[in-house]
């Protein structure tokens, strides 16, 4: 990002400081030195890492201590970072101009880059910093998935000429990648947390939703936020001096209000309400602290795949429970079939065509699940069952209704192609809007609806794309694929124009191997072309070395 003169930023009216700050040197501290510069901010720093909740729905702040809200830096210590009044060009008073709903990677990347131009911001934030993708998402994910390829290569080690694997000597420790796992995650938390800081965010610890604002000469209309300490009471003497602190709330009001809470795993119910007792969330598969003798994977989306592959590598005895007839059927069928092949070639059993879990059972006495299917198999024996059959936005607390924003089927926030809802100077990115639900897209829009906002007038129609979006599965074998599919071409340009370029073929990685030619794993590509110049609109490719292609 250029930075431009003041003079051609002449949407943000500034607020005055009297401190010295990251954002107003353009200095990048080390950690240290800038620890040094805001010692009670480090202070807090270490308090919220005493405190660190649970990434999920019910994610809350554990410690009573701290149901205050919590911004960058003290107001003591940075007035220009304080919730003031100040007023815009427009005449109203507004404590921002913009607040972020939500720390993930899309809310985080508008106000970074918000806060480039000059805009005063804040993100309101209940969880850990970072969303889905830093802590039950991504990031961890390929973590595991790094632990899972290595398992396979030290199984596939004596194709070239090692040997011990069959002795035992090599053996996985679970705790030991979970811990540095999570210790890599709190990193990534710090991290994101700094970067606000040197960014001249200000950090609001809380749950917020949206109000109608009174158009009674003291409040000017438009809507407003209501950022909510959250707290864990636990019971106890100290619970009705608890519910009172929750009680306290602090109203904002901003010129722009951006609503990127991102989503969270669905979970359903069955038939007798037993699969949320007995199951746990694609979330939940982080918080497992051995690995499982035998599991169940349900679901037929990327998720599912990428859980039972991991799982399957490292040795657990999987099973993939999908509703129709294989997983990934959204994806071109060429990469669903030949990964539907690879995975019962890696030993995961599928269970096909169930119409998902009926219902769960324990047995008190070995601790083990019955999972039933409502085709009627039964699978027995199960330590873990995971539930991944879809995902929700998070939106339940935000109070959309009573102010106003729309809602597409399945509660997602809808916005145009401006990331605008259907209220002023109110907006959506990310996993909320059910768009493509994908990091890269999330920071993409958020940055776009930054510099449209807040950018230079050159800016002002500045949007995203969500045509031709690169995606990454890390199954087993992995997947990359961009474009339309096979059908999708087909149905989109008429058969008669679209030409296929298709290549199966066994990686060189498997040339030594003395095995069976039609054994070996197999890489598989296809390029979909439309029109006489052969116009590439799909690319799908599946196999070792497909996700750094």
């Amino acid at each position: 990002v250029v930075a431009l003169p003041e003079s051609t930023n002449h949407r943000i009216k500034r607020q005055p400081t009297e401190t010295v700050s990251t954002a107003a040197t353009g200095k990048n501290y080390s950690t240290a030195a800038f620890a040094s510069l805001f010692p009670n901010h480090s202070r807090a720093a270490r308090e919220m890492k005493k405190i660190r909740p649970k990434f999920s729905m019910s994610g809350v702040l554990n410690d009573t201590k701290n149901t205050t809200l919590r911004s960058a830096s003290s107001a003591a210590d940075d007035d220009s970072r304080a919730v003031v009044d100040g007023n815009d060009d427009d005449g109203k008073k507004y404590d921002f101009d913009l607040l972020v709903i939500g720390a993930g990677s899309g809310g985080i990347a508008s106000a970074r880059r918000a806060a480039s131009y000059g805009a005063k911001v804040a993100v309101v934030e209940m969880g850990l910093l970072g969303g889905t993708c830093v802590n039950v998402g991504c990031v961890p994910k390929k973590v595991m998935w790094n632990a899972a390829s290595i398992s396979e290569t030290l199984h596939d080690m004596h194709h070239y000429g090692f040997s011990g694997y069959e002795s035992g000597a090599v053996r996985f420790d679970w705790g030991f990648i979970q811990r540095s796992r999570d210790a890599y995650i709190e990193r990534l938390n710090d991290i994101y947390d700094r970067n606000m800081i040197n960014s001249g965010v200000t950090r609001l610890t809380g749950k917020a939703s949206l109000a109608q604002s009174d158009n009674d000469g003291v409040d000017d209309g438009g809507v407003k936020v209501i950022v909510t300490p959250i707290g864990n009471s636990g019971g106890g003497q100290q619970s009705d001096q608890l519910m009172q602190q929750q009680q306290q709330h602090q109203t904002i009001k901003a010129k722009h209000i951006l609503l990127a809470t991102g989503g969270y795993p669905e979970m359903p119910q069955g038939t007798d309400g037993s699969i949320p007792r007995h199951a746990i969330s694609s979330d939940g598969f982080f918080e497992l602290e051995t690995l499982p003798r035998r599991a169940v994977v349900v679901g037929a989306g990327y998720i599912a795949v990428e859980l039972a592959g991991v799982l399957q590598a490292l040795g657990t005895e999987t099973s993939l429970v999908v509703r129709k007839e294989r997983a990934l059927r959204n994806f071109d069928d060429m990469i669903s079939e030949t990964l539907d092949t690879e995975m019962e070639r890696h030993g995961i059993i599928i269970f096909r065509n169930t119409n998902g879990v009926s219902k769960i059972s324990l047995d008190d006495q070995t601790a083990l699940k019955t999972v039933v299917l409502n085709n009627g198999e039964v699978i027995k024996d199960v330590d873990v069952v995971i539930m991944a059959a879809g995902r929700r936005p998070a939106v339940e607390s935000l109070n959309l209704k009573n102010v106003g924003v729309k809602q597409k089927d399945g509660g997602y926030i809808s916005v145009n192609e401006y990331s605008e809802t259907n209220i002023d100077g109110v907006y959506a990115v990310g996993d909320v809007c059910g768009n493509v639900e994908l990091t890269p897209m999330a920071i993409a829009a958020g940055r776009r609806l930054a510099d449209r906002l807040f950018g230079h007038p050159s800016l002002q129609n500045a949007k995203v794309s969500y045509q031709n979006v690169p995606t990454v599965v890390f199954s087993h074998p992995p997947i990359g694929t961009i474009g339309l599919t096979e059908k999708e071409a087909i149905k989109k340009y008429g058969e008669e124009n679209i030409k296929v370029y298709k290549s199966k073929f066994s990686n060189l990685y498997y040339g030594p191997w003395k095995v069976d030619p039609s054994e070996k794993p197999k890489t598989a590509m296809k390029l979909v072309c439309a029109g006489t110049n052969e116009q590439v609109v799909g690319l799908h490719v599946i196999g070792m070395g497909a996700d750094e292609m």
